[in-house]
């Protein structure tokens, strides 16, 4: 079965200690030994600050308004940025060698630059109560005159950025303004040509014109009543007059259909009767000569010239007859018609007449039309020229209000080159150190022996934990059996086993002791070369 862990009592704890104690101690020597030798070289830290406040404006407000305090911030976090870039940065480090040991191990300029950075701080005033809008400008440096001069020299960058920063950003915004201005003014006077346009371009249709316009059209709209019944009467006669030469013209050809009927028709007269019942005969003989001659006997010969005789009297019979029509049709021709031609000049007359008159109502329309397109157009133009007259209104409205915007932002413009606007300026000038504010030594070394203290007991727990685990003493068997201990029997040793343990814990004790003196400079090596406590002693100094 399985038995728990045996808790030991502190008793026994101090006697592993005890029995362990070089284990703790030599750590504690080697390590407290090589920080207490790496702390105190370590270079002293000063620090120095100077106090700038925002300054009002000698103008009135009205005039040049103040900043607000958020404004203020963000200007300043904006200069801070610019001071503490490496264009900025870079001439400080030559010029008062700042960071030599650094710079000499080979350190990048970048790095160097953000050392130099996390110096410098900016932070809102807390030590004095008197003032509300001041920024304490602070560096660290490790020459305390050095720290002072770059402080204030930090100060006054500030200040020269500043006042570049708020003349520059006046005359940007004076220029930019009068650039919008100038536009404005430009797009104005193009509305106003364009309105100018437009009502030169609708003379005729503008809404102040209606009237007349709704009037000429009341005139056109009764004279076209007029043409129109006028074309209608002449409609009238004129109908009236084609029925009668209609009249007439049937007239004029019953007259002529019954002339041409009273002219005799041949087959209707006794000789054409005879000339018939011969050529039946004469047909009738020649059939009978055919049956009993020759086609070319003189006799068919003969019978047939008759019979054609016969043939051509009546052919000329007809002829005759047709030629008499003919004759009666053209006497009717050339007969002139006196009644159908008067009425058909009367006609003609009508024709005319409607012509001019339908011409007359055709431009009446005309005008008609053009009048109503400029009557319907008249609320599209009001509506355009409002339109147009409502973007005047509004630009001319902006550009008045850019004009007033104008003169404060030269008038801000010129303040700030005259150095009478918002501004800031130095109240307590950077200080020179008389103490260094880091590196905390002690805090330093008391850290290098609690870290000794850690690896001494680290050490003890390596060789003793293992041993917690077996049976030691009596107690370890008691427990871990559950029987009782009735005799303990102490460890035997031989004399030469006797003289061999203190000779080689003495042995043991030395190498130890070597080891610690070898590891002491070994460790401020270590140190020195990672920089730990000049980092350490940069974040304490801070805090």
């Amino acid at each position: 079965m399985s038995v728990e862990f045996r808790q030991r009592t502190p008793g026994e704890y101090l006697n592993i200690i005890r029995k362990r104690k070089w284990l703790l101690i030599l750590p504690v020597i080697a390590i407290t030994s090589a920080v207490a030798w790496v702390v105190y070289r370590l270079p002293d830290v000063y620090e120095s600050t100077t106090l700038i406040v925002v300054k009002t404006s000698n103008l009135p407000t009205g005039v040049v308004p103040n900043a607000t305090e958020d404004s203020m911030t963000r200007q300043l976090t904006a200069i801070a940025q610019i001071v503490t870039s490496r264009s900025s940065l870079e001439p400080l480090v030559k010029n008062y060698d700042l960071y030599k040991s650094e710079r000499l191990r080979g350190e990048p300029m970048e790095s160097i630059i953000a050392m130099m950075r996390k110096d410098i701080s900016v932070d809102v005033n807390t030590s004095r109560n008197d003032i509300t809008n001041g920024f304490n400008i602070t560096f660290r440096g490790r020459d305390p005159k050095i720290t002072q001069a770059v402080t204030a020299e930090l100060a006054s960058k500030y200040i020269n950025v500043q006042t570049a920063d708020t003349i520059s950003k006046g005359t940007s915004a004076k220029n930019f303004i009068e650039t919008q201005v100038a536009k404005t003014k430009e797009e104005l006077d193009q509305i106003d040509k364009k309105r100018l346009d437009f009502m030169q371009g609708n003379v005729g249709n503008l809404p102040s014109e209606y009237q007349s316009l709704a009037s000429q059209l009341t005139g056109l709209r009764e004279n076209q009543k007029a043409l129109m019944q006028e074309i209608g009467r002449l409609q009238d006669g004129r109908t009236a007059a084609t029925n009668q030469l209609a009249l007439v013209k049937r007239s004029t050809e019953e007259n002529k259909r019954h002339a041409i009927e009273d002219t005799t028709d041949p087959k209707t007269t006794l000789a054409w009767s005879q000339l018939v019942t011969r050529k039946a005969a004469l047909e009738g003989e020649l059939t009978r000569l055919k049956q009993e001659l020759r086609e070319k006997h003189p006799d068919v010969l003969a019978k047939q010239k008759e019979v054609d005789q016969v043939k051509q009297n009546m052919d000329d019979m007809i002829a005759e007859w047709k030629q008499k029509i003919k004759d009666k049709e053209e006497s009717y021709k050339n007969t002139p018609d006196l009644t159908s031609a008067s009425i058909t000049q009367q006609i003609q007359m009508a024709d005319s007449d409607i012509k001019r008159q339908q011409a007359a109502l055709a431009e009446n329309d005309k005008q008609i039309a053009a009048l109503i397109q400029r009557l319907n157009s008249v609320p599209g133009a009001e509506v355009q020229l409002g339109a147009i007259q409502r973007e005047y209104d509004t630009k001319k409205a902006a550009y008045d209000q850019l004009l007033l915007q104008q003169s404060k932002i030269n008038l801000g413009a010129d303040a700030a080159s005259q150095q009478q606007s918002e501004g800031i300026e130095v109240i307590d000038p950077a200080n020179l150190p008389s103490k260094p504010v880091a590196p905390k030594r002690l805090i330093l070394s008391a850290i290098g022996l609690a870290v000794g203290f850690g690896l001494g007991f680290v050490l003890i727990g390596v060789f003793e934990v293992p041993r917690l685990l077996t049976i030691q003493t009596s107690e370890d068997a008691r427990h871990y059996t559950g029987l009782p201990v009735l005799v303990s029997v102490p460890e035997l040793l031989t004399p030469q086993e006797a003289r061999a343990v203190p000779r080689r814990r003495r042995l043991l004790l030395a190498a130890g002791m070597a080891v610690t003196i070898v590891s002491i400079p070994l460790l401020a090596l270590a140190l020195k070369l990672t920089h730990v406590f000049e980092l350490l002693s940069q974040s304490s100094g801070r805090s």
